[in-house]
């Protein structure tokens, strides 16, 4: 279908085409005059396809390059709270508000032997915690997550159902086991007491150790003499 500006210009083709065949004074002046309204309308048409495409390269340009919403820095979780039943080991983290952000937004990924948490956009911060070298292997399949009100719940399938996990992760377990005394206080406390002494003998200098000694040579003389009071 030819467009209007295509119409006029066949228009005034032939215009000039009887101009230059018209011999009559008023017929020449009326084909002059519709030839002239022929120009001016074609040259408005020319002015508003030019304008609308103007406007459509505007409209064509890219938008203004929003920048995307940050969040902020990442936030290490170290609190948390965590117990047992027979098949999971359950991880509590509280997070004011986690209920309320996407779905996508908390994502945890299981091996084995670890989890990761990562919670993006949380009143524009991002939360993260990872747990290395859990104290048993866990089934990735069976594990998973669930988003309360302020708390993430990760759920630790045991592999080993009906174990109990006295530690979450082997680490704490080694840390805890240093930390305990080296000597057996269920056993007589005066073995316990001799075990002490005996570690602060072996650790301590040469006065301590005469110290030690002299105090363990009066003891020994007061209870020959039947005197116990210290």
């Amino acid at each position: 279908m030819s467009s209007a500006l295509e119409e006029l210009q066949k228009d005034l083709e032939e215009v000039k085409v009887l101009l230059e065949k018209a011999t009559r004074k008023r017929v020449r002046d009326a084909l002059t005059a519709e030839k002239s309204k022929i120009e001016i309308e074609m040259k408005n048409k020319m002015q508003q396809k030019s304008q609308r495409k103007a406007e459509l390269t505007e409209n064509e340009k890219p938008a203004a390059v929003v920048a995307p919403i940050t969040t902020g820095y990442t936030v290490k979780i170290s609190n948390y709270g965590w117990d047992q039943s027979d098949k999971f080991v359950k991880i509590y983290i509280t997070l004011p508000g986690v209920h309320q952000v996407p779905a996508e937004s908390v994502q945890v990924n299981f091996t084995e032997r670890s989890f990761d948490l990562l919670v993006k956009n949380l009143n524009g911060k991002s939360y993260s915690m990872i747990v290395n070298n859990l104290l048993k292997p866990i089934s990735v399949e069976g594990s998973s997550k669930k988003v309360k009100t302020d708390t993430v719940l990760i759920l630790c399938r045991k592999k080993a159902e009906n174990t109990r996990w006295d530690y979450l992760t082997q680490v704490e377990k080694e840390c805890k086991e240093k930390e305990k005394p080296s000597y057996d206080t269920e056993t007589d406390p005066s073995e316990g007491l001799m075990n002490v002494l005996k570690k602060i003998y072996e650790d301590g200098d040469d006065d301590m150790k005469r110290t030690i000694n002299k105090a363990w040579v009066e003891s020994r003389e007061k209870q020959a003499k039947g005197d116990t009071d210290f």
